[in-house]
């Protein structure tokens, strides 16, 4: 039903961009809007699916997911990844570092801004708070 996170989870390790808090944050706006257009076209194609008499052979379905794929791109165009499979929540990670460490900086549709983390195996049920040092810096990588 849902774009298969198979071909999501790859990305060239030539050109990673890290983000500070404070870029992350910058570019919140613009990635909560990616994601609310997301989250609102998977409530559609669930929606559909569940109408549709053939959902495997539905054009219409077929294009919501080329949809969200073409908006989980834009995404990663930004440098960050979409990363809630079951389109519930619009959870959004941004490659960083903190304290010489390969992190992710970890947002949800519902958070007012980026604060917290969780380390590349982690994953958000591991998040921890961004620490406070890191987040009254406005310096970006």
């Amino acid at each position: 039903m849902f774009p298969a996170s198979s071909n999501r989870t790859t990305r060239s390790t030539a050109a990673v961009k890290t983000f500070t808090p404070a870029l992350a944050n910058r570019t919140l706006p613009l990635v909560r809007s990616i994601v609310h257009e997301i989250l609102e076209r998977a409530n559609e194609l669930r929606g559909k699916t569940a109408l549709s008499k053939n959902p495997e052979s539905d054009e219409e379905l077929e294009l919501i997911q080329q949809d969200i794929l073409r908006l989980m791109e834009e995404l990663e165009s930004l440098g960050c990844s979409y990363k809630d499979w079951d389109f519930e929540m619009g959870l959004v990670d941004f490659p960083s570092r903190i304290e010489g460490e390969e992190v992710f900086l970890c947002w949800r549709s519902d958070e007012p801004d980026v604060r917290y983390y969780h380390t590349p195996n982690g994953g958000f049920a591991a998040r921890e708070p961004i620490p406070e040092h890191l987040m009254a810096e406005h310096s970006d990588n």
